[in-house]
């Protein structure tokens, strides 16, 4: 009973999102099915296709404040992983398990993100500020450093900048910060890059690249009509989750 109301849950939590958030998964599972087609069709290709779309709903469902980002997070790293191993990508690597560990397990595990965390979104003050971007930039050059210098990374450099970000960002997301699409706006354009150079030596497929820019269109998405951000759409998925709350109390 208790399992039949997780999976209850798991649903609603897929429910509710602002209507944009549902166009632009539908945009970039037509965009990664064009893709695939039109590329040879191995195992690599499509462990790909199903880690991108898993990951961009993982994403939408940040942007939406739901907590089912933890789930899709951790099934979308699983083929992100095996995606960056092949390009030879190691941060990339690492990149996921730091989501997992930081942000997915703990979301799934956190009773602020998994009851009405819409309602609990706050702001950088000046001191966290200084923290995030401090943590980001000592990241950066110590990942750069040690992926260089102990593995045959091509991108050393671009990897560890795209990794910094996403750890940074990650963190912040977790923390419950609305700042962290700032991050999440840079780690989108450090991808692009990272994945169209790989694509552009031969070692990763195109679909990773059109991923990332499915990415930095919903970062700039959530500006406008994320709860992050949009005040109105915070009120309104307040009101639903406090709905769902008493309606799960009553049963």
């Amino acid at each position: 009973m208790l399992l039949s109301n997780y999976f209850k849950f798991l649903g609603h939590q897929l429910k509710g999102w602002p209507q944009q958030n549902y166009y632009l998964f539908f945009f970039s599972l037509g965009c990664q099915i064009m893709t695939l087609v039109n590329t040879k069709v191995t195992a690599l290709t499509l462990i790909t296709f199903v880690g991108t779309t898993l990951g961009v709903l993982c994403i939408l469902a940040i942007n939406a404040a739901k907590s089912v980002n933890g789930w899709l997070g951790i099934l979308s790293a699983i083929c992100f992983i095996i995606t960056g191993y092949a390009a030879g990508n190691y941060l990339s690597i690492g990149e996921q398990l730091a989501y997992v560990i930081t942000l997915d397990i703990p979301v799934l595990l956190s009773t602020n993100w998994n009851v009405n965390m819409v309602s609990k979104i706050r702001k950088f003050t000046g001191s966290t500020w200084i923290i995030a971007i401090i943590s980001t930039l000592v990241v950066y050059v110590i990942s750069g450093f040690v992926i260089g210098t102990f593995t045959n990374d091509p991108r050393p450099w671009i990897d560890a900048i795209s990794f910094a970000i996403s750890l940074t960002a990650g963190v912040i997301c977790f923390l419950r910060y609305n700042n962290q699409y700032i991050w999440w706006v840079a780690s989108g354009l450090a991808q692009m890059v990272l994945w169209f150079v790989s694509f552009r030596q031969g070692s990763a497929t195109l679909a990773m690249f059109v991923n990332s820019s499915v990415y930095l269109i919903n970062d700039v998405l959530a500006f406008t009509i994320s709860p992050w951000y949009n005040k109105k759409e915070r009120a309104r998925l307040t009101k639903q989750e406090t709905a769902y709350a008493n309606q799960t109390v009553v049963h």
